[in-house]
Parts: structure tokens; C-alpha cells; sequence
């Protein structure tokens, strides 16, 4: 299972591993303290004789998204729009009209909370709570 951590931090642990065995430190109290298998350690070690950039980790490339970088700067302007233009009741956008708008102009379906994650971290969009006010409510006599 690969560790946690990014392509650049995995090759630093790396890195530093050959660094303390040549300082005098033992394998086994280096994966200790770095928090790896003693057996990777000497793995590390015997690829730093033979090449140090084959330490280098590769990233990891993970799923293709569904909805890349020029689908999600489309689906802003479409949201840019409004409700309303796509025919919705209010400008209220939900999590669930938004999946319902993505899978209309995108043909890709996404749950309704994971939409919520792309709107958040993809396109720096937080969630509104509307305003509650009474229909009774005179907006002429409060200003007075």
C-alpha cells in the first residue's frame, strides 16, 4: 500500500533514510523513527548506491476526474447564470439542483454530497443559507 503523503514528501523520507543510515544510525532504529518497514530502508540504501534518482517518487496519478478542469470552469459559468435560466423555481442553487444541472450539460452523474466537495474545494463556492423572511413583512414600514 503506498504511504500517505505527496510524490515529493515520499522521496524527502527517502532521502533523509540513507542520509541517517550514513551517518552512522541502524536501519532498524531509522524506520523506527521515520516510520517505515526496516526492509524498506534497505531497499532505499542499495538504490542510492546504484543511482540516486532512483529514489524519486513517481506521483500518483489517481482517477481520471469525470468533470476536468474545462468542465468545471463550463459548469461555473452555467451557475454564474442562475437557477432560474436553467429552470429552476428560485435562484436558490442546492447541491442537488447542481448535480442535476452537471448531469443535463456533462451526461455524468455525481451524488449530490460530492458535488457539495466540488463546489467547495474545486471552485471556491461556500453554501449560502438563505434569508428567512415573513410574507407579512413591510419592507416600506420598517424603513420608516
Amino acid at each position: 500500500m503506498r504511504p500517505i503523503g505527496s510524490a515529493e514528501e515520499l522521496q524527502r523520507r527517502r532521502l533523509r533514510a540513507v542520509e541517517l543510515v550514513q551517518q552512522g544510525e541502524s536501519p532498524e532504529d531509522v524506520a523506527r523513527f521515520l516510520g517505515c518497514g526496516r526492509s524498506s530502508v534497505y531497499t532505499w540504501l542499495k538504490l542510492a548506491r546504484d543511482d540516486l534518482g532512483a529514489l524519486a517518487a513517481k506521483p500518483h496519478p489517481g482517477r481520471t476526474p469525470r468533470l476536468d478542469d474545462a468542465g468545471r470552469e463550463r459548469l461555473e459559468a452555467l451557475l454564474l447564470q442562475g437557477a432560474k435560466a436553467h429552470g429552476f423555481r428560485t435562484e436558490l442553487w442546492t447541491a442537488a439542483r447542481v448535480a442535476d444541472l452537471i448531469e443535463r450539460h456533462f451526461r455524468v452523474s455525481f451524488h449530490p454530497e460530492h458535488v457539495r466537495k466540488i463546489l467547495k474545494r474545486k471552485l471556491n463556492w461556500t453554501s449560502q443559507k438563505p434569508q428567512r423572511r415573513a410574507k407579512e413583512r413591510d419592507e416600506a414600514a420598517i424603513d420608516h
